[in-house]
């Protein structure tokens, strides 16, 4: 039986693969044991905690 991986595999993962450079043997591992929805609601909030922070910076360079 797989077991689901644990949130904080789920988040390393997403990470990863955002910056491009997840393993082989982590992305077999999650295609085998991960939860589709788990990615997709983790890969979204990091999205937008990315977009927060470049609006956040651009805003302190341009200072309007």
């Amino acid at each position: 039986m797989n077991t689901l991986i644990s949130i904080s595999s789920t988040v390393k993962s997403v990470l990863y693969a955002l910056l491009g450079v997840q393993s082989n043997e982590n992305r077999k591992r999650d295609f085998t044991q991960g939860k589709l929805s788990h990615f997709i609601i983790v890969g979204v909030i990091a999205v937008i905690i990315f977009i927060l922070i470049l609006a956040f910076i651009v805003s302190m360079v341009v200072e309007v």
